[in-house]
């Protein structure tokens, strides 16, 4: 079972800023090429930081208004220092919260979700920008096709993990959903097929509908 990896997800053709890249040009690369951010690199081509559509709007969040309808709160300390910068390197978050190429799906999702980010920048083994991935790359892998999620389901799971036979488990699936049916011979080996399947990029859930000739785990046996 082969994970798709960020390295197969990732935009390769970066849109980047510089250290020293004004306010103005900053807002005017999201506009054109419709991004809602991108990494700060060094002069060495090494990410030091992310700066967003979020980041510019502080800017507008700072001025003074005339007669406004909604009293907005007052901007905290770091966000006002933010909103009155001029460059990247002022209006960027950093550090950026990187990703290697060779990570599976699983961990750049789960590094999104601890870090409460929406895109990573991904780097090599030297820190070189090698190209962004965010949250829309990786819900790609829920748009792989169902034949080609029972078929790993069925040869590399079924087959070449478990050692089934392949008539013993029939294998459904319709819209990222799995539908198992079939006898194994122990009852023990179900949570772990389900594991298995539930782990195949694509996959939305499982539903097992299997029973089991021995009770290794000292239970009755399940309906056929």
């Amino acid at each position: 079972m082969q994970h798709r990896k960020v390295s197969d997800l990732m935009t390769r053709n970066v849109v980047s800023a510089r250290y020293d890249t004004p306010f103005k040009e900053i807002a005017r690369l999201l506009t054109e090429y419709e991004i809602t951010a991108l990494p700060v690199v060094d002069n060495g081509g090494r990410p030091i930081g992310v700066v967003s559509e979020a980041d510019l709007l502080r800017k507008a969040g700072d001025r003074p208004g005339i007669g406004e309808k909604v009293p907005l709160p007052p901007l905290e300390a770091w966000e006002r220092a933010t909103a009155q910068g001029t460059r990247a390197e002022e209006l960027m978050s950093a550090p950026p919260v990187c990703a290697r190429p060779d990570w599976s799906v699983v961990e750049a999702a789960r590094l999104m979700e601890t870090q409460q980010v929406k895109r990573l920048p991904v780097v090599d083994d030297t820190d070189q920008l090698l190209g962004i991935v965010s949250r829309r790359d990786l819900l790609q892998i829920f748009l792989r096709k169902d034949d080609a999620i029972r078929e790993e389901i069925e040869h590399d799971i079924l087959q070449q993990t478990v050692g089934l036979a392949p008539a013993q488990v029939s294998v459904d699936v319709r819209g990222g959903r799995v539908e198992l049916r079939g006898v194994i011979e122990t009852r023990s080996l179900i949570p772990i097929i389900v594991r298995l399947c539930n782990a195949v990029d694509g996959v939305v859930g499982v539903s097992d509908h299997l029973s089991f000739r021995v009770d290794d785990a000292g239970r009755p046996p399940l309906a056929a």
